[in-house]
């Protein structure tokens, strides 16, 4: 399975970046997205901006992923 994660982009310099996932900073290659902005949110899968999201459904996804770890944690 594979799984694409919501990051808020930090930085940009032409095609590559770096996003940050609760506090962990992963680089990111903008080659199939145009015009991303620092401190908008993209789906990073592989390395690469997949997707570009608003930051309603980025913070809704992040939430998710927070009460599925939350949960694992209760098992």
């Amino acid at each position: 399975m594979c799984l694409g994660v919501p990051v808020k982009v930090i930085q940009r310099e032409g095609n590559e970046g770096i996003g940050e996932f609760k506090g962990v900073k992963r680089n990111i290659n903008f080659a199939l997205l145009d015009e991303v902005k620092v401190g908008e949110y993209v789906i990073l899968h592989a390395g690469f901006a997949i997707q570009r999201l608003d930051q309603d459904d980025a913070e809704k996804t992040l939430e998710l992923f927070e009460e599925l770890a939350k949960a694992n944690d209760e098992e």
